[in-house]
């Protein structure tokens, strides 16, 4: 049956370990949401990683698909890997805006 005292009537002894179980408690809470932040962390890199990647592969591949079929004067692949860097980098900057509270 726990002491009905206050807190501040209990013995010395008691009131020390009732404030190191506070404060491991709050150690403990403090490193689960260090881990939940290191994952959600972790997944936004690599979400942002792949909204810059393929669009950035996609432009390539097409650039290189048209300087084969429709040449010019100017390289399609370098002109499609440009665009697709910049699509995929505004991409990752919108999902970095969103990600933040």
């Amino acid at each position: 049956m726990p002491d009905p005292r206050p807190p501040s009537q209990l013995p010395p002894a008691a009131q020390n370990m009732i404030r190191q179980v506070g404060e491991r408690q709050a150690q403990i809470e403090r490193g689960r949401k260090g881990k939940q932040a290191i994952w959600k962390s972790i997944a936004v890199l690599g979400t942002v990683g792949w909204s810059v990647t393929v669009p950035t592969l996609l432009g390539v591949v097409l650039g290189v698909w048209l300087d084969r079929v429709w040449p010019v004067r100017f390289s399609w692949t370098l002109t499609l890997l440009a665009a697709g860097l910049a699509i995929g980098c505004a991409s990752a900057w919108l999902r970095i805006k969103k990600e933040q509270p």
